[in-house]
């Protein structure tokens, strides 16, 4: 950094685990309870899953930034989402305050940190920190190792086309399924279709009150965003 920066703030992009507030790590508490400035992601209209994991965990008079991405299939306006997020963090930084960015699970698995930090990490320090990640929450709640010894372990999004979705996961041991949402009838046939339905389970919410375990085959007709389907590796079958 040069000397025009030599008072900026830090950006932490801070992974706050699945949902189970005691899965917060000591390093993303201790940090959370020093910075002047927090920011997180939210809906357009409504509260924040990253904010309520820690919201017991906030200082009194701590300076919140709500990052609303909005729910369109326009890319563009989520890239102006974060663009305008991050000149708000930019401000803050440059002013020598320190910003924590929430992000449920891990900041830089599927984490919409990234996208901040893409804006921001060429002119400000940056300090990630990792979290628990839905992945390993939901083998934890699941009660069952994701790999082994030499077996591979696809993380795939549901989202794929039907013949990409396939493709990507016919070739890996272990298979982890996520962003099902209004594609979990897809994932169901392609599952099928592969000869992986039989030992394929559901998890949705995982370390939440509301967690839901089950065979792929008794899920429900449709999942929420929080959800994901596990295949075990194909030695352990």
């Amino acid at each position: 950094m040069g000397d025009g920066q030599a008072v900026s703030g830090r950006l932490y992009g801070l992974g706050v685990g699945p949902g189970d507030p005691e899965l917060l790590t000591l390093k993303a508490l201790s940090i959370l309870k020093r910075v002047p400035v927090v920011a997180y992601p939210a809906l357009e209209e409504g509260d924040s899953f990253a904010r309520a994991i820690v919201a017991a965990y906030l200082p009194a008079g701590i300076r919140e930034i709500a990052v609303r991405v909005p729910m369109s299939p326009d890319p563009a306006a989520a890239l102006g989402a974060y663009d305008r997020a991050a000149a708000e963090i930019a401000t803050e930084l440059s002013a020598g305050h320190d910003v924590a960015v929430l992000c449920q699970g891990d900041p830089f698995l599927y984490g919409s940190f990234m996208y901040l930090h893409e804006r921001l990490a060429d002119r400000f320090a940056v300090q990630v920190v990792p979290g628990v990640t839905s992945l390993t929450a939901a083998a934890a709640a699941a009660g069952r190792p994701l790999v082994a010894r030499n077996e591979t372990l696809a993380v795939v999004p549901a989202t794929l086309a039907e013949e990409a979705l396939a493709a990507r996961l016919a070739g890996s041991d272990a298979l982890a399924i996520v962003k099902l949402g209004r594609h979990l009838d897809k994932v169901r046939r392609v599952l099928a279709r592969i000869g992986r339905a039989d030992d394929a389970l559901y998890v949705e919410r995982a370390t939440l009150p509301q967690q839901r375990l089950s065979p792929l085959g008794q899920a429900p007709a449709s999942a929420p965003y929080f959800s994901m389907v596990l295949v075990p590796g194909r030695r352990r079958r």
